[in-house]
């Protein structure tokens, strides 16, 4: 076999290539799939125009250097809530998730009870919980933290699979040589363990980001200034609802966007190889 022979990946091992009929097939879909979705646009974009939501008025605004200084605001905001949550959810997941592989029977159990808890409830719940709950027991939290902390535990749930996955990815000939050396089994975990699975799992690290992005667009609810809430403000200002909405949901599409694209980039430095 030639040496530049691409290699075999896992989409290629689960789903075999599709035939001449198949691909066919496939292109007549997308081809009607494409229209109709065209012919959708089109049909908004005339309602819209029906209803006055092409109007200048609604969209001139948009040239104004304050309206974009006031969403910058609440963009540095959003990102802020995002690293601050991202971190704590990866110190809060590898915690889970060497409980969870400790050998310890009952650290195991409640850390898998734990993480399936963060994984299970939604965000929104959580950030009602510190938002309603909480302060009931005299904790006042500012509205970073009453949207920060409940996004973090959320991500955690997620993070600490993800961490876990990539422990198991570690070929377990190298534990077991480690224990024939007379290696502890923590110090297995942080030197020969550990480092190679944050490897294997960095670009799904840096694809959590993403969810993190779009959970913290409920921040709303606690009234925190992110890009959200900003244009919220700048809706019931202008009236604008179609054209704010729309903008925003344009930075969130090249911000995720950026982030996929780091995502891969990371992957493809390290050699890990990713789905696409």
């Amino acid at each position: 076999m030639s040496n530049h022979a691409k290699p075999l990946s896992i989409r290629d091992a689960l789903y075999e290539q599709p035939g001449p009929r198949t691909r066919r097939r496939v292109a007549i879909g997308t081809a009607i799939t494409a229209v109709l979705v065209i012919v959708g646009i089109g049909l908004i974009i005339r309602q819209f125009y029906i209803t006055g939501q092409l109007a200048p008025r609604y969209w001139t605004f948009l040239a104004q250097p304050t309206t974009w200084r006031f969403l910058l605001q609440g963009f540095r905001g959003t990102i802020t809530v995002a690293l601050a949550a991202g971190a704590i959810a990866l110190v809060l997941g590898a915690v889970l998730m060497l409980g969870r592989t400790s050998g310890i029977k009952p650290v195991a159990a409640v850390c898998r009870v734990v993480t399936d808890f963060f994984r299970g409830v939604p965000s929104l719940l959580l950030i009602y919980f510190f938002f309603l709950v909480v302060p009931q027991y005299g904790i006042k939290l500012s509205s970073f933290w009453m949207i920060t902390l409940p996004v973090a535990l959320a991500a955690s749930g997620v993070l600490a699979e993800v961490l876990r996955a990539g422990v198991n990815a570690v070929p377990r000939g190298q534990v077991e040589a480690a224990l024939s050396l007379g290696m502890r089994p923590g110090r297995i975990m942080m030197k020969i363990v550990l480092p190679q699975a944050i490897r294997f799992v960095i670009p799904s690290l840096i694809s959590q980001l993403v969810v993190v992005v779009k959970d913290t667009t409920l921040a709303y609810v606690v009234s925190y200034p992110d890009l959200m809430q900003n244009a919220r403000v700048l809706i019931t200002n202008y009236d604008a609802l179609v054209s704010m909405y729309f903008t925003v949901a344009v930075v969130y599409i090249l911000v995720n966007f950026a982030i996929n694209k780091l995502s891969a980039l990371v992957a493809e430095r390290l050699g890990v190889k990713i789905i696409r």
